[in-house]
């Protein structure tokens, strides 16, 4: 297992896959359940190739740390506040490069 790369001082992010691919996104929902301990957490994701499967990885690492995960699919960042927050869920993640080359992705 490699040590993982991609963490910065406000966010997650990398090159796919050299620094962030599927395993390192489980590994992150895992370690998020593990911390923090959430009940429920929403996830969404952008339109990038590489989202959809980071955002699966990511999903069964918050499920297998025992969460529940509410999958918003493609939205907005602020989606996923907006689902968080009325629906009274314990955390959101957002996988988005947002304005990251397309080589990237968080």
């Amino acid at each position: 297992m490699s040590a993982i790369t991609c963490f910065k001082a406000y966010d997650l992010r990398g090159r796919i896959p050299t620094e962030l691919n599927d395993e390192v996104a489980y590994r992150v929902g895992r370690a998020y359940a593990a911390f923090l301990s959430p009940q429920q957490v929403v996830v969404g994701r952008d339109i990038r190739l590489s989202s959809e499967g980071l955002a699966d990885a990511l999903c069964r690492g918050l499920t297998d740390g025992g969460a529940d995960v509410f999958d918003i699919g493609i939205c907005g960042t602020e989606g996923v506040y907006f689902a968080t927050f009325d629906g009274h869920y314990d955390g959101g993640i957002m996988v988005t490069a947002s304005h990251n080359p397309p080589d990237y992705n968080a």
